[in-house]
């Protein structure tokens, strides 16, 4: 029997049916101040000229048209999303009328396909990670969309870890997987999943690194639309109504809304790693063996910002003296004056026209906090 080829890295074979929702609701409260609510991390040019959801657009457009690109995000950014996405069609930007983690927005996007096709087969990508060379990352999602196409499988691209990082979750993988028969081998290695492991202490990161058989929890995933919606019905039943109602309507952008708006509010909060990927026993991790930042920190930034003789990560008029491994971040527009660092060790500043960030590298994380208390005072509700 022939078999169709499966598309090379960069070519726009057999695109009909396959599709990309990108997810693109979350606040980004880690890079407060200058991630905004209604401009947060993923609608700012971090790295780059571009945005890092322009950029994730700009990374899927060789593989899907612009038509079969669907972004997720919520009410108050909906207007700035669509100003960043003009070549996109209005409707294919879709915003969640209230959070309710990702297990919600899959079953939305996964609506918004199959209306469309409902033997279509689905990316579901993150807006705000760093891919610096994207040519290996579509040579992986190509060989993953083909993979989804030919079977019931959940597909999840698992990143080769290069350090013992303690803030992503991992993978086990287990035995490699043989392609389908009657196809070419993939450029892109399989591996049965056996396990979701939550982000684990140093010693034990050391140990996932080490066996070679772990690799970071990227939240990427291709699955078909039968798929998808067969595992929500298994484990999710009460997500699986709501998508197929939103199915119904998903046509009907006013009709869709209204249906949203009624239903979010009762639904459950829960990732879809919680929901569906570590109840499935048809889970599938891709080798994503391409460079990869998820960019949860300022921290996290600084490896992608020019560096000084001293280590200092910086974008900014910087002036320091016996200052090291600091993270600096200038994003002020009206008057931008020099930033002067004397003896600082890893900290991060970051400067914008109306608030300034002071925080040893350690304590990175700890920034979700300040903006939650920023918010709770009425005297700082604006800055947030």
């Amino acid at each position: 029997m022939k078999t169709k080829p499966h598309p090379k890295a960069g070519t726009k074979a057999d695109t009909k049916n396959q599709f990309v929702i990108i997810m693109a609701g979350g606040r980004g409260e880690r890079f407060w101040p200058v991630s905004r609510e209604r401009v947060p991390k993923q609608l700012l040019a971090l790295v780059g000229k571009r945005s890092l959801l322009q950029s994730a657009v700009d990374h899927v457009l060789p593989l899907v048209p612009s038509s079969h690109v669907f972004v997720i995000t919520n009410t108050a950014q909906l207007a700035a999303v669509r100003r960043q996405l003009p070549k996109l069609p209005k409707d294919n930007i879709v915003a969640e009328p209230c959070g309710r983690d990702t297990c919600a927005a899959v079953a939305l996007g996964a609506a918004l396909v199959g209306a469309r096709s409902p033997t279509a087969v689905m990316a579901v990508l993150p807006a705000d990670h760093v891919i610096p060379d994207p040519a290996p990352f579509r040579q992986t999602l190509a060989d993953a969309f083909d993979l989804a196409s030919r079977g019931q499988v959940i597909v999840t691209i698992g990143i080769q870890p290069t350090e013992p990082a303690t803030g992503y979750g991992y993978i086990r993988t287990g035995v490699e997987l043989p392609p389908p028969p009657g196809v070419r081998r993939y450029a892109t290695r399989f591996f049965k999943a056996e396990q979701f492991v939550e982000k684990p202490h140093y010693d034990r990161a050391i140990e996932y690194v080490q066996s070679g058989r772990f690799r970071w929890n990227a939240g990427m995933f291709v699955w078909s639309f039968v798929t998808i919606t067969q595992g929500l019905e298994k484990h999710q039943p009460d997500m699986a109504a709501a998508c197929q109602r939103w199915f119904k309507v998903a046509s009907q952008p006013s009709a869709l809304a209204r249906t949203l708006a009624r239903d979010y509010p009762g639904l459950a909060r829960i990732s879809i790693d919680y929901a569906l990927m570590e109840n499935a026993q048809n889970v599938v991790v891709a080798n994503g063996n391409f460079a990869w930042d998820d960019l949860g920190s300022w921290t996290a930034l600084g490896r992608h910002l020019p560096t000084d003789a001293d280590g200092n990560s910086v974008r900014a008029d910087v002036v320091h003296i016996d200052a090291a491994r600091n993270v600096v971040f200038d994003a002020r527009v009206r008057h931008r004056t020099p930033i002067t660092l004397v003896g600082l060790r890893d900290v991060i500043v970051v400067q914008t026209d109306d608030a300034t960030l002071v925080a040893h590298k350690s304590q990175a994380q700890k920034v979700k906090q300040l903006v939650a208390k920023l918010a709770a005072d009425k005297r700082h509700r604006t800055l947030v």
